[in-house]
């Protein structure tokens, strides 16, 4: 994740800095840091916001499971953690999950991947906010 858009995701989740870093578990110097592109983004930041946006705009659209949307076959399906918690709206942040045929279980691999798929929420497509 880059800072942009982390300054976007925190702006639609109507957050202050303060309020992001308290969500977060970490420090405002931290926050400020990783929107100034002073520090990377740690991905376990970058996995609570996705999740947090994800629930907050998504919420009242119901999803068909990741399963059925792919078509998963059924030996892959029943072994794959997002069928296993019957998660299959949040298959995107789950490590491990069998997509593809293949099991992801780096978060920086599985993203890209999974930002190309079509069960991956739309709150990430927004339009970023402007300031006023």
């Amino acid at each position: 994740m880059e800072s942009r858009e982390f300054i976007d995701l925190r702006k639609n989740l109507n957050k202050t800095q303060q309020e992001m870093a308290r969500l977060l578990g970490i420090s405002v110097k931290a926050v400020r840091s990783y929107e100034q592109g002073w520090r990377t983004i740690p991905m376990h930041a970058e996995r609570q916001m996705m999740f947090l946006a994800a629930r907050k705009h998504e919420t009242l659209a119901p999803r068909e499971p990741c399963w059925i949307v792919k078509n998963c076959p059924e030996d892959s399906k029943t072994t794959c953690p997002a069928w296993e918690f019957q998660a299959g709206d949040l298959c995107w942040f789950i490590n491990g999950t069998i997509c593809c045929g293949k099991d992801f279980i780096k978060w920086d691999e599985k993203i890209k991947i999974c930002r190309t798929c079509k069960v991956f929420p739309s709150v990430f497509q927004i339009v970023p906010v402007v300031d006023k």
